[in-house]
């Protein structure tokens, strides 16, 4: 999977740097073309001479050399891939929030294609909270992070924050590139988020639904090749630019547009927190607080799913979602049914970890043919995956 394409290798000041040099000559050997940029602090731990001869391309370090400029902006169109080996704690912070201050991070800022890291550092500091907070802000911005493996540290410690072996980073971008292709030319349909019904032009019912299941489905499906469309209500997550966000607030809104996207979607997911009801008659001014009580009238919002069921043509596929709180498998197996849906997601409320607001789920898929497949709890991009498998396997037969 790796002849031909372009590889740019990030490498950070970690000592696990030494393996770089086994990386090149592994992406080299598999037919890649490969360009290296190194932090400053990063060749102190290994001689860009070394990679520059293996790689048979000067490698950079500095934004600019006697008077030449290094084009960040086009190296990160350049390569198809950008892998960064070893990611040291410092860069992973400086990506988790955005800092520019060297060629590697200018780059890392410009590039366009997929970017995967394989981070590198001691247990205690691969523990750390904040490690952990910049590891989910990473995998949140797109960016896939290769797991850390468990071994002799250079602390002389044994435990976890080893850099993944060259050869298991190989395995990893094939596993990047075979999937890269797996839904190349489908469109789909995501949704995400809650929605907002408003009360007055001040207040309105809605839900806790952060949108990070929606919108990590859509940035996964979107890794494997999809053209994704995003009808997103009120969220405040990072959104990946290659998606086309659609961005509505109600649920009238989410199913106008719902409806008018899906004849030409080949799948559609619907995992927005969609408000089941509705202000009858709002007001067009901010209710004044005057009575001790205040009514309000609510009416059924159009049932976005149900819809889509009914529209459904032989060649799509319709994948719902069910957050329960009480008779989980039961409601999950007749919204299965009543919806004409292909697939249903259930969440529970009562499983630890899962529901809104959390990084993490835990579902259980089932399918219109009879298939229940369980999941435990993990990583919300980590689920994203597990769904697509799950569809592409379905669609498979």
């Amino acid at each position: 999977m790796l002849k031909g394409k372009k590889v740019l290798l990030g490498i950070s000041g970690s000592i696990a740097a030494y393996k770089s040099a086994i990386l090149v000559r592994l992406l080299i050997k598999a037919g890649a073309e490969v360009k290296v940029i190194m932090t400053p602090s990063a060749t102190d731990f290994i001689a860009p001479l070394t990679l520059s001869t293996l790689s048979k391309n000067e490698v950079l370090s500095e934004l600019s050399v006697n008077s030449s400029w290094a084009n960040h902006v086009m190296l990160g169109r350049w390569a198809d891939i950008m892998l960064i080996a070893p990611l040291s704690c410092n860069t992973l912070a400086k990506m988790a929030i955005g800092l520019c201050d060297n060629l590697l991070m200018a780059v890392y800022l410009s590039a366009v294609c997929p970017v995967m890291v394989a981070p590198a550092m001691d247990e205690d500091m691969w523990l750390h909270p904040s490690t952990k907070k910049n590891i989910s802000a990473l995998e949140s911005y797109g960016n896939s992070v290769i797991p850390v493996e468990n071994g002799e540290l250079a602390s002389g410690l044994k435990g976890d924050g080893r850099m993944s072996e060259p050869e298991n980073i190989i395995g990893f971008l094939n596993d990047h590139l075979t999937k890269a292709g797996q839904l190349g030319g489908k469109k789909v349909l995501v949704t995400a988020g809650p929605t907002y019904e408003a009360i007055d032009p001040v207040r309105f019912i809605g839900n806790h639904s952060s949108g990070k299941t929606g919108i990590a489905i859509a940035d996964e499906f979107r890794r494997r090749g999809a053209e994704v469309t995003l009808v997103c209500g009120p969220v405040s997550e990072h959104i990946n630019s290659s998606i086309s966000v659609i961005k509505v607030t109600s649920a009238a809104e989410m199913y106008n547009a719902c409806v008018d996207l899906f004849p030409q979607m080949d799948i559609a997911v619907m995992s927005a927190a969609v408000a089941d009801y509705t202000i009858a008659d709002p007001a067009h001014e901010k209710i004044k607080k005057k009575e001790d009580f205040m009514v309000i009238s609510l009416e059924k919002t159009r049932d976005i799913l149900k819809t889509l069921g009914g529209l459904k043509k032989g060649s799509q596929l319709l994948i719902g979602f069910a957050l329960e709180t009480n008779n989980e498998r039961e409601n999950a197996l007749k919204k299965l049914t009543d919806k004409n849906a292909d697939m249903i997601v259930l969440n529970s409320l009562s499983d630890p970890g899962a529901g809104f607001g959390h990084d993490t789920n835990k579902i259980i898929i089932f399918d219109k043919n009879g298939g229940e497949n369980h999941f435990d709890t993990k990583s919300k991009a980590a689920i994203a995956s597990d769904i697509i498998n799950s569809i592409i396997k379905f669609s498979n037969g």
